[in-house]
């Protein structure tokens, strides 16, 4: 029972992480029906941000967190200034193909920059963790579960009450009348990007904290877990991407812990493909008709 319970905290840490991501992804997908390959990327940029910011520059820790996620949040909207935008009314295809080659090209930058070897992550936090009899949840786990779960209430909130978030709605249901009732499409769908890659920043944050490595290719396997989690929660929906990470990461703590580490990715994989056949706008999604 003791290694259930230690399993099951694992996973919601995991899992917190990879919802944090995926919220990012849901929001982009949501407004512009983008799949952002490179959002796990932007996640390797806010972690080597933080190394060289604290390891080789001496700066404070909350100023290099604060730096860390304006860089991604800088890097997410020249991206879609410069590589999305253009192809806003091209064929979806040519979006998709322009995210994975800015994947690509931030991955190479990377390795040119910093070398393919991977660096330490400073150790940030080193706060005792919290004893609840045989069960010890670190404190870190504990930061994890409740900063995911924070965004995606304030997240929540912020499209139902806030005038840009009811922008992001109009735009997500149909950008051409948005833009005849006076909103301004461009400025939302960047606000979007900066949103979803300052989350992308506080994700690189936890997941380093976690695992204290940083590499090239560092956000390449969480940006596709956090897709895989946004797609199985129903992509677009943001308490669906909360309880796709959440699910992802139970799955493939429990398959560690009680089958074979090897077999975790295969598990995650098997989950989607069984959740799609029967419900393949994802568990929260709805089906919509569309017009022919």
């Amino acid at each position: 029972m003791i290694l259930f319970l230690n399993q099951l905290i694992n996973g919601l840490h995991v899992g917190s992480i990879y919802a944090l991501i995926a919220l990012g992804y849901t929001m982009v997908y949501g407004i512009i029906k983008l799949i952002n390959f490179a959002h796990g990327d932007i996640l390797m940029i806010g972690a080597y941000t933080i190394v060289v910011t604290i390891s080789f520059m001496g700066w404070p820790i909350a100023v290099a967190i604060i730096v860390s996620i304006l860089a991604c949040v800088l890097f997410g909207v020249v991206i879609e200034r410069f590589a999305y935008k253009p192809l806003r009314s091209s064929p979806k295809i040519s979006s998709l193909i322009t995210a994975i080659g800015v994947s690509m090209l931030l991955q190479n930058g990377a390795q040119l920059i910093f070398s393919p070897n991977p660096k330490p992550f400073p150790i940030l936090l080193n706060a005792p963790p919290l004893n609840l009899g045989p069960l010890q949840i670190s404190f870190t786990t504990i930061l994890t579960f409740a900063v995911a779960i924070i965004s995606m209430i304030s997240l929540q909130g912020f499209v139902s009450t806030f005038k840009m978030g009811k922008a992001m709605r109009a735009v997500s249901e149909d950008m051409d009348a948005a833009q005849l009732m006076g909103i301004n499409a461009n400025h939302t769908i960047t606000a979007t990007f900066a949103i979803g890659c300052g989350l992308a920043g506080v994700g690189a944050l936890l997941y380093c904290m976690a695992y204290p490595t940083v590499s090239p290719t560092l956000g390449s396997l969480p940006g596709i877990k956090a897709f895989i989690a946004a797609v199985l929660g129903g992509i677009g929906i943001m308490p669906g991407a909360m309880l796709g990470g959440f699910i992802l990461g139970i799955a493939e703590s429990l398959t560690k812990g009680y089958i074979s580490s090897q077999l975790s990715d295969a598990v995650v994989y098997g989950i989607l493909i069984i959740v799609l056949l029967f419900k393949p706008a994802g568990l929260l999604g709805k089906s919509v008709s569309e017009k022919v």
